[in-house]
């Protein structure tokens, strides 16, 4: 499996609390306290913001499901993938790295041993370069 293949499922998840975070935004501005309302009467061609901002929800909810099924298939390839890697130690470095989402520094602290970050990304990069 190649570092873009892994990759995949970290940036998935990245990308769908992205979106969660862009729906957050839009209800935030959606509540009946961030309206303008003037008291005067409307005049045609006049949008409703709320209703705006429930479409934009929508389709941004739509996106995130979609990729929601798609991380979910890359997670299955990317366990399958180290569920077959004989080596302990880089079962959890891949792990932690690709499936957990953790800074090399992370992965570092969570292996122990002494490892570095530096240590610890070099040997998975050798790790894919062989496999």
């Amino acid at each position: 499996m190649t570092l873009r293949e892994l990759s995949q499922y970290y940036y998935l998840t990245k990308e769908i609390k992205g979106l969660e975070a862009d729906i957050e935004r839009l209800a935030l501005k959606a509540q009946p306290g961030a309206q303008v309302l003037t008291g005067l009467p409307r005049a045609p061609g006049v949008t409703d913001r709320v209703a705006h901002y429930a479409a934009a929800m929508t389709d941004i909810q739509r996106s995130i499901e979609s990729r929601l099924e798609r991380s979910l298939t890359e997670r299955a390839k990317l366990e399958a993938y180290i569920s077959g890697i004989d080596d302990s130690f880089m079962r959890q470095v891949i792990s932690l790295r690709f499936v957990e989402g953790l800074s090399w520094s992370q992965v570092a602290r969570r292996v122990g041993g002494g490892n570095t970050a530096h240590s610890v990304s070099m040997a998975c990069y050798r790790y894919l370069d062989q496999h």
